[in-house]
């Protein structure tokens, strides 16, 4: 097995294509980055498919009697890389049949140990539709905007972190070298002892086969049942998401029982977010002279940049990263140093991202991507 190996935290498959907002691939392309730079092959691009949003669209599609919901979703995310190509190490979602089976494997297991439960507990139920909704929750309906409910009882998927310990701690965070992120911690600290593990959805992976008819998984414990599935595949123990800080608070407590099965354990590589409006001035690479490595740049350095700027990269930042990228580029060698790449792949392994900095590593980085990509390599040609 390969140790570790970095997968995107599965994308949000929203209405957005990766020409109109890529932000939304940051994570996706620091993957790609980290993984090539360790030598490994390209791994699929994840993404969330189990959302209410999903189910929404395609009820009020017009073409909902023809267009399955799989087929919808399956269109939808092969235009987010129009233009080009789909991904050389190709598309999974967190609805797979792979994925399904991986999360009733591993939920029968954390049923038999005691870590989740089976409970009747008092929800809310749209009359119309059976949507549900949390106990205390009111207004119309969030599925079909009917404003009938009742309260009633039914069996829930459960997660009570009394006895779990924290739901997030310094070593979940892949990181070395970086300070922790102690308000993650605080966040997901705070979050409800009791949480409910089975939803409401018309996608996602059927929790029938566990006497809870009509429900799915929680699409935030699906996420990571989606990495540990790519991973298992990929044949990857140490699978490592990369995640933005806001998605980490939102999906880490309810994830928690989902990020060990057998050898693998799942980690977060924190990013932050990139000023993509800033980065893609025409005036900021005249006035620089760079526009030889404008896309290399926006599309490779800026996400390796994010790894390492957790809150996000500040507009005010980016001509001084981009100078310091011109001056690497200008500076790497034909070949990289071998004792610099050992040492330069040693710190990608461990999250250690301080290197993104140092003109001697970047330049290394560079001469071992276009060493070893080539016109068709795992950098080119990604969203």
């Amino acid at each position: 097995m390969n140790s570790v190996v970095y997968f995107n935290g599965p994308v949000q498959n929203g209405d957005f294509t990766f020409a109109e907002r890529p932000g939304k691939a940051a994570g996706i392309r620091l993957a790609e980055a980290l993984n090539a730079l360790l030598g490994l092959d390209a791994v699929p691009h994840l993404w969330n498919t189990v959302t209410l949003a999903g189910d929404l669209r395609h009820h009020r599609a017009a073409t909902r009697s023809t267009v399955g919901r799989q087929q919808r979703e399956q269109e939808a995310l092969v235009a987010k890389y129009a233009p080009g190509p789909t991904p050389r190490g190709g598309l999974r979602t967190d609805a797979d049949h792979q994925v399904a089976c991986l999360a009733l494997e591993m939920t029968r297991g954390l049923l038999a140990d005691g870590t989740l439960t089976v409970r009747d507990l008092p929800v809310r139920l749209c009359t119309r539709c059976g949507y549900m909704a949390g106990a205390g929750t009111a207004g119309d309906c969030r599925s079909c905007g009917h404003g009938g409910g009742r309260v009633a009882r039914r069996p829930l998927l459960v997660f009570d972190r009394t006895a779990h310990g924290p739901v997030l701690g310094r070593d979940d965070v892949h990181a070395a070298g970086a300070r922790p992120p102690s308000h993650l911690f605080t966040i997901a600290h705070h979050a409800p002892q009791l949480l409910v593990l089975s939803r409401t959805r018309d996608r996602g992976v059927d929790l029938a086969p566990l006497g809870l008819k009509g429900m799915v998984l929680d699409p935030r414990a699906g996420l990571h049942v989606a990495v540990l599935a790519a991973a298992r595949e990929f044949g990857a123990e140490r699978p490592v998401m990369t995640v933005t800080e806001n998605a980490a608070a939102n999906v880490a407590a309810h994830g928690a029982p989902f990020r060990r099965h057998g050898p693998m354990r799942l980690r977060y590589a924190l990013h932050g977010k990139i000023p993509y409006e800033t980065a893609g001035s025409d005036r900021l690479y005249e006035v620089h002279r760079a526009q030889a490595v404008r896309n290399l740049f926006i599309d490779w350095y800026l996400p390796l940049c994010a790894a390492r700027e957790r809150a996000g990269i500040s507009a005010v930042r980016i001509p001084a990263l981009l100078k310091l990228l011109r001056r690497a580029h200008l500076a790497r060698s034909a070949t990289p140093p071998g004792d610099l790449l050992t040492d330069l792949r040693h710190r990608v392994a461990a999250g250690d991202m301080r290197w993104v900095t140092d003109v001697r590593s970047l330049a290394c980085a560079l001469a071992d991507r276009e060493d070893t990509s080539g016109p068709m390599g795992p950098t080119r040609g990604a969203p």
